[in-house]
């Protein structure tokens, strides 16, 4: 592997790691969701945490935030087109998953899920 194959999967992760990214992000694709509708699908994230990481994903222009001028206030979340790009990759992460749990249990080992990269 070169040096730059190796930075841009440092890139990659750097994007869509955090305890909650990938998975906020596959919540999205092809949606839109509240805060609140995000906040009710992850029911074990920390609020602060939420807003944290949808900052850092709109930051990376992953993430869309509409905000209304009404009472109460309403924001809506949804992929850019580049977020949209990751649709691949979130599939694919999430079908490894879903495999390794699988083998860990026929193997009668726990599957524990890290969040950081």
């Amino acid at each position: 592997m070169t040096i730059e194959e190796r930075e841009n999967i440092k890139i990659t992760l750097d994007k869509v790691c955090g305890k909650w990214k990938a998975v906020i992000l596959m919540e999205l694709v092809g949606k839109t969701l509240r805060f609140s509708e995000i906040k009710q699908q992850l029911q074990q994230i920390n609020h602060q945490t939420l807003i944290k990481q949808l900052k850092e994903l709109e930051h990376d222009g992953l993430v869309l935030r509409h905000a209304y001028a009404v009472v109460p206030p309403k924001v809506e979340y949804s992929l850019t087109s580049y977020g949209a790009s990751l649709e691949s990759l979130l599939r694919e992460l999430e079908k490894w998953g879903r495999e390794h749990k699988v083998k860990m249990e026929e193997e009668g080992k726990k599957s524990t899920g890290s969040s950081g990269c």
